[in-house]
């Protein structure tokens, strides 16, 4: 079987749609689409159902997915051993984060780090979503919540307070609250739906200085995404509850009731096991570690 044709393949249905999966490839839809054909003849079957919203595995294809998937996952495996064993750190390090963390903590240190280590290329993919590090969709993954999986490898990188966040603007316009009892008088702007947020407490804003089992505080705004907050605040639309790595180092913003601390998160560094010891991964945790521990400090 053609590895060129089951790649794209495995691409296509992973994304779920040709324009993704050629995005993924750094092909054209039309290629894509053509050795997909070319597969679906070789094996005389059809693997994919083709719908106006994408692409759904058929049966076989399901079946061819599970194996593509798996061989994918030993190619890229043996491509990060050989990448390893020169003698210096070397080639591309695939990294995921969150948005937030990943675009205004993250990315901003990755300078220093490719004058340090030039010859490693990070590749960044920022994503809420989880990719699947087993299976080496990324080597490296920095995420603001634990990992589940037993064959990933985690160190905790920071510890995250949260606090209470407005524009500058905003204050000026309504002031700034004295007392979180006051922060009823105030436009609140949160993570929602709470019970999908990635990190737990994200919502705490709209419960601070009421007694336990009150109703919340409603929301002017309801966000999806930790960026999406922070712009929000940035615009003036009102006080947020954000983590430290998104709002403290952003001159736009302002605390509000800066005594009053929100739950802590911590933020990990998550690798597969069978990447223990690369050089590439133990120089970007090393790195990491003590960005962090500036950064804390």
């Amino acid at each position: 079987m053609d590895w060129d044709k089951l790649k794209t393949f495995h691409a296509a249905a992973q994304a779920g749609s040709l324009t993704k999966a050629a995005e993924m490839l750094g092909l054209s839809q039309s290629a894509v689409s053509r050795q997909i054909a070319a597969l679906e003849n070789d094996l005389g079957v059809t693997l994919f159902h083709r719908h106006a919203r994408g692409l759904i595995p058929t049966e076989p294809g399901n079946l061819l997915y599970g194996a593509a998937h798996e061989i994918a996952s030993k190619v890229a495996i043996a491509e990060a051993h050989v990448q390893d064993a020169r003698d210096e750190p070397s080639g591309e390090l695939k990294v995921t984060a969150p948005t937030a963390l990943g675009a205004i903590w993250l990315a901003p240190r990755l300078a220093e780090f490719n004058t340090e280590y030039p010859n490693i290329r990070i590749r960044l993919m920022l994503d809420d979503h989880e990719l699947d590090l087993a299976g080496l969709e990324a080597e490296v993954g920095i995420r603001p919540w634990p990992s589940t999986q037993n064959d990933l490898v985690q160190r905790k990188l920071l510890s995250v307070r949260q606090h209470l966040y407005a524009s500058h603007d905003y204050v000026e316009r309504k002031g700034s609250p004295k007392a979180p009892s006051e922060l009823d008088d105030h436009a609140i702007i949160y993570y929602g739906p709470p019970q999908l947020a990635p990190i737990p407490g994200l919502d705490w804003a709209a419960k601070a200085g009421r007694a336990d089992g009150a109703t919340p505080r409603p929301a002017v705004i309801e966000v999806n995404t930790i960026y999406g907050v922070m712009k929000a605040v940035e615009a003036g639309m009102g006080i947020a509850a954000l983590p430290d790595y998104v709002a403290r180092e952003n001159t736009k913003l302002v605390r509000v009731l800066p005594d009053l601390d929100g739950p802590d998160f911590e933020v990990f560094f998550v690798y597969p096991s069978e990447l223990r010891g690369s050089r590439r991964i133990v120089a970007f945790r090393d790195f990491l570690i003590e960005q962090a521990r500036r950064w804390q400090s």
